[in-house]
C-alpha cells in the first residue's frame, strides 16, 4: 500500500469516528436529532401539506356549488355547460346535440363569465 492510500484510509476512518462520536460539549445527540426532525416536519407541513389541503378544500367547495347553467372545463379539457346536476354526476352540453355525463370530481374548473 502506498502512502497516499494509507493516508486516505486513515482520514476516512477518522471522519467516520468524528461523525459517530458523542458530542463532548454537553448537548444530547438524540435531542438534537428530534429537534431537527421536528423542524423538517414543520417545513414540509407549511410549504407542502397545508397549501395542498387548502386547494383541496377550495376544489371541493367549487364542485359542491356546481349548478345548472355553469360553464365548466373537465379534467380532460372538455368545455361545456351544465344542463343537469345530480348528487355525483353532471350532464354537460358541449355542442348543439352533444351531451356528456361526467362525475363531479372530474370537473377541473368553472369558467368565470366575467373573464370571457
Amino acid at each position: 500500500m502506498d502512502a497516499f492510500a494509507l493516508r486516505l484510509e486513515m482520514s476516512v476512518s477518522e471522519a467516520v469516528m468524528m461523525i459517530l462520536a458523542v458530542p463532548r460539549e454537553g448537548g444530547s445527540g438524540t435531542l438534537i436529532f428530534f429537534v431537527n426532525m421536528a423542524l423538517i416536519f414543520a417545513i414540509f407541513y407549511f410549504l407542502l401539506i397545508r397549501p395542498q389541503r387548502k386547494e383541496q378544500e377550495k376544489q371541493k367547495k367549487m364542485i359542491e356549488q356546481l349548478k345548472k347553467g355553469d360553464q365548466v372545463v373537465t379534467a380532460g379539457g372538455i368545455i361545456g355547460t351544465v344542463i343537469h346536476a345530480q348528487e355525483d354526476r353532471l350532464t354537460i352540453k358541449t355542442a348543439e346535440d352533444t351531451r356528456i355525463e361526467v362525475e363531479r370530481g372530474k370537473i377541473g374548473r368553472v369558467v368565470d363569465a366575467a373573464a370571457r
